[in-house]
């Protein structure tokens, strides 16, 4: 048997979103394409449709699942959902809720490198009251050097028109998206009410690749050094660079932490929806305990027929990859890691909590996680003839315990959800951040009481379609059994 993709030995994985997706409220992408009704598909569709399906009976995780009845005669994408195993069963939290596809794939492995054209805002989106249809945006970040940044918003801001309409249940996703050109009516929290003024920013999206490295910070405090890291996917380098600039920036964070003699972690992923898994390997390294390039983080299962080859092959040690050996590694100062999660922590971030908890313990403070414990990886046309490009799942991840059993997220260990009013990130003062200093210096303070105002009733993030589109994926390479 010949494998055109290498499902073993993976150098990279990542769970990425495409895009900000402001189009639903849900944790799960709600995709349901259908071809337009009396419509005669083409001779490329029809090409496409069997590209499709011969690398889906290869490589899909559930390969054995694909349905026997299929009708090839269906657009590219609405063919593509017809294979995927139970995709439409909410029920069932093991189906396949991840895998998707694109019309193009150098688009696709763009986003997977965290360029796109964006505003720069990740928002939270919120009823403006019980049982009301008005809907409003909460600015959890912009990112440094975006058209919001330099047009000054920021974090806690709060958006209640764009382009002069007030937001509703029915207009709030297309006209958070569709748009180029976005004109942003804010409003203000004054005792506890949202009150709307006459501040408008003009912001126009452009093509931005995001630094994933966010914030660092050191605290001293009860006697404790903390290290802070806000760190929002798992990207090595920009999209197209051969040099792993932000991985090169995350072993810079740690040498600093560790010539600081930091000995308690937070590590905030709140916003992270994965990425790439080269770049877990290395943040886990520099913090697990008492590891080096022996010791297990993570194990891969694949399909039946690819696991018989592997064993056939008597090469099953290329499922498992290890952690690094890593001059900056902290661990030895520390006896712990606390991690701030959201709904939109997923995947590859999921992959640290599980990958460090064989060897330390892992304190989540937050939200239940999303609940991705596989990966994909990213499948196009080599001849360039079909322009496709799709992310179907191919493996299930188990820590060094055999341990997989997340699908429905980690619940945290101190539950908590941001208010209306926040704090910005780095800020001790800040909720989630306040909360672990806490529980490190062994005293609830007072702000951690405060933790009041408004509370209204939250209908999604950007965050979470993020992770609802993300998938850890491998690199493709040649495989000769």
């Amino acid at each position: 048997m010949k494998l055109s993709l290498n499902l073993r030995q993976c150098a990279w994985m990542v769970v990425v979103g495409v895009g900000f997706w402001m189009t639903a409220c849900t944790k799960d992408p709600e995709v349901t394409p259908q071809s337009p009704v009396g419509s005669t598909p083409s001779k490329a569709d029809q090409s496409v449709n069997n590209w499709i399906l011969e690398n889906m009976r290869e490589v899909y995780y559930w390969n054995d699942k694909i349905p026997a009845n299929l009708d090839t005669t269906q657009d590219p994408e609405s063919f593509f959902y017809s294979l995927l195993y139970d995709y439409t069963n909410k029920a069932n939290p093991e189906r396949d809720r991840f895998s998707w596809i694109q019309p193009s794939a150098d688009e696709l492995k763009s986003s997977l490198s965290g360029e796109e054209k964006t505003t720069g805002l990740e928002v939270q989106y919120f009823l403006r009251a019980q049982g009301s249809t008005d809907v409003i945006i909460k600015v959890l970040y912009a990112l440094p050097g975006s058209p919001a940044a330099k047009a000054g918003l920021k974090r806690g801001d709060i958006i209640t028109s764009i382009n002069g309409q007030k937001l509703t249940t029915g207009n709030y996703a297309s006209l958070a998206y569709d748009p180029t050109t976005f004109n942003y009516g804010l409003a203000k929290l004054e005792n506890g009410k949202i009150v709307d003024t006459d501040v408008v920013k003009t912001v126009t999206a452009e093509v931005v690749q995001q630094n994933p490295v966010f914030l660092d910070s050191i605290y001293a405090i009860g006697g404790k050094t903390v290290g802070y890291l806000v760190y929002n996917q798992f990207i090595p380098g920009p999209n197209g660079s051969a040099t792993p600039i932000y991985d090169q920036k995350l072993e810079q964070v740690f040498s600093k932490f560790k010539a600081r003699g930091v000995n308690e972690l937070v590590l905030d992923l709140r916003y992270n929806p994965g990425g790439y898994v080269s770049s877990s390997v290395k943040l886990a390294s520099m913090i697990a305990k008492g590891v080096d390039n022996t010791k297990t983080y993570y194990r891969m299962e694949y399909n039946k027929d690819v696991m018989a080859e592997i064993a056939k092959e008597n090469q099953t040690d290329d499922l498992i990859t290890r952690f690094q050996t890593k001059s900056q590694n902290i661990g030895g100062n520390l006896s712990r890691v606390f991690i701030l999660t959201t709904e939109g922590t997923a995947s590859a971030s999921e992959l640290i909590i599980n990958g460090l908890k064989p060897f330390m313990p892992v304190i989540t403070i937050g939200e239940t996680t999303y609940g991705k414990n596989v990966g994909s990886i990213t499948i196009s046309d080599e001849t360039g003839k079909i322009k496709w490009g799709m992310q179907p799942i191919v493996f299930k991840s188990f820590n060094a315990l055999n341990q997989s059993d997340y699908s429905t997220g980690f619940t945290p260990t101190i539950a908590k959800t941001e208010p209306l009013a926040v704090k910005q990130l780095g800020d001790i003062d800040e909720l989630y951040l306040n909360t672990a200093l806490s529980q490190i210096t062994g005293s609830v303070t007072a702000r951690i009481s405060a933790e009041q105002g408004a509370k209204l009733p939250a209908i999604g993030s950007t965050v979470e379609r993020r992770a609802g589109g993300s998938n850890m994926f491998i690199e493709r390479k040649a495989l000769n059994f």
